[in-house]
Parts: C-alpha cells; sequence; structure tokens
C-alpha cells in the first residue's frame, strides 16, 4: 500500500471542535453552578449575597451558552458539507442539535480512511469494573480510556435512542434480556454500535436507517 502523508482537516472542521468543546466547558461549568446553588440553598447560614452572586453567574452562562450554540450553528450552516452531515446525523432518533455538533467535532478531524472499529477503539465505550482495596466491587462504569468529549457525544443519544427508536430499544432489550448484560454494559454495546452506524452515514452519505441497525430474529 502507498504511504499516504497525513492532510490537515480543513479549516471549518477544525473550528467546529474548538468551538464544541468550548460549549461543552460552559455546560460543564452551568451544572457545577447549579449543584452549587442547590447546596447553599440547603444551607440556611448560606448569606444572601452568595446566593445572588451563583444566580448571576448562572445568567451570564445561559447567555454564553445561548450565543456559542447560535455561532456554532451559523458556522455549520456557512459549510455546505458541514450541513449536509448536521442534517444526516439528525436523522437518528436520539441525536439532537447539540450531540450532533459534539460528535462532528470530533470526528469530522480524524482521517478518512479510519474504520469504524478504529473509531469505537478510540471512543472506548467500554464498562470497567472499579475496585478499592478489599472493599466490595463498586458498580462498573464507562472507561476512561479514549476520547472523552467522543465517549460523552454518545452517551446521552443511546441512553435516548434505546428508550425512544424501536429498532435500537430493540437491540437493548435483546441484550438485557437474552444475553443478559448488565445495563450499563448494554448501553456501551448501544454506543458502539450508534458509532458503527454513523461511520457508515457519512462513508456512504445516507441517513439513519433504523432496520439495518437492528431486527428482532423471527420466532
Amino acid at each position: 500500500m502507498p504511504f499516504e502523508p497525513w492532510q490537515c482537516p480543513d479549516g471549518s472542521k477544525l473550528a467546529l471542535r474548538t468551538a464544541s468543546r468550548r460549549l461543552e466547558a460552559l455546560v460543564k461549568q452551568q451544572t457545577q453552578a447549579k449543584n452549587h446553588l442547590h447546596a447553599f440553598l440547603r444551607n440556611r447560614f448560606s448569606p444572601a449575597f452568595v446566593i445572588e452572586d451563583i444566580e448571576l453567574t448562572l445568567a451570564q452562562l445561559g447567555h454564553r451558552i445561548e450565543a456559542m450554540q447560535t455561532h456554532i450553528l451559523s458556522l455549520i450552516e456557512q459549510n455546505d458539507e458541514l450541513q449536509t452531515i448536521f442534517n444526516r446525523l439528525i436523522t437518528v432518533k436520539g441525536i439532537g442539535s447539540k450531540s450532533a455538533v459534539a460528535l462532528m467535532g470530533e470526528l469530522l478531524v480524524l482521517p478518512k480512511d479510519m474504520t469504524a472499529k478504529q473509531w469505537v477503539a478510540m471512543a472506548g465505550p467500554d464498562p470497567r469494573q472499579h475496585q478499592s482495596g478489599t472493599s466490595v466491587d463498586k458498580p462498573a462504569r464507562i472507561s476512561k480510556v479514549g476520547n472523552k468529549y467522543l465517549r460523552k457525544a454518545l452517551y446521552m443519544p443511546a441512553l435516548s435512542a434505546a428508550r425512544t427508536e424501536e429498532h435500537v430499544r430493540g437491540y437493548y432489550q435483546h441484550l438485557i434480556e437474552d444475553r443478559h448484560l448488565k445495563k450499563i454494559q448494554a448501553v456501551c454495546a448501544v454506543m458502539r454500535k450508534l458509532l458503527h452506524a454513523i461511520h457508515g452515514m457519512l462513508s456512504n452519505q445516507t441517513d439513519f436507517d433504523a432496520a439495518r441497525f437492528y431486527s428482532a430474529p423471527a420466532e
């Protein structure tokens, strides 16, 4: 196989990744501020000015998040390729505009010759059992190995699709009921399969085909 030098992704895709990660950071700050507000409201000794300061922070973050989302959607609308991919991704029930932006930001900067298996390996959506000394095993959770941004971008769409999309829900139930997987294992399996589906959609320039995702075997 002839050597093909690495080619830098075009600027719009790199800009999208930067913007989507910044949006993720702002949303994380918003979540932390909400948790702080909840904790301080439960503490009767919290000064009113502290509560007001957190509420001001939340209001500012809300405006900044809204502005960032507007800028990102404008960036996508100005690029025909990005707009086409965005429209294609949101054909997946469970992938909304926020998730589509996050997925695009991480996936579109990858080398075009990467396989679906390589995507999955990079994302690392696998459950890991955690132990602490001689204590009882803790509940499994998703591994922190791999691209955390991509993994997080897949998690909520997988959960949503497993609840609302007939074929994805069928696959999830098959894993739980027939293969006796734990819920976190089944969610990770849905994440991996969803990533395979997205790879096929982008490679073949097709919309999501739920029937190809999973069909229950005939009884």
